[in-house]
């Protein structure tokens, strides 16, 4: 993964844990809204992995906006 990748992912992980705690919601909790598993998520969160868009789309309707709103820049 180069450099450019990484960036975007710490900035995915950091967006969607903002959002996640505007909403006041835990990981454990979170995840289990979302149908994900909560070591996935802390790991997308952490910029550890690069999520599918399956997921990303679960994790946007957990948030109850939009798979482009949660990718905005």
């Amino acid at each position: 993964m180069n450099k450019s990748d990484e960036k975007y992912l710490q900035f995915l992980g950091s967006r969607i844990k903002e959002l996640r705690e505007i909403k006041g919601l835990d990981q454990k909790a979170f995840a289990f809204h979302c149908d994900i598993g909560r070591t996935q998520l802390h790991k997308i969160e952490k910029a550890e992995t690069n999520p599918r868009v399956l997921t990303l789309l679960k994790i946007a309707a957990g948030l109850e906006i939009s798979l482009a709103e949660l990718l905005k820049d």
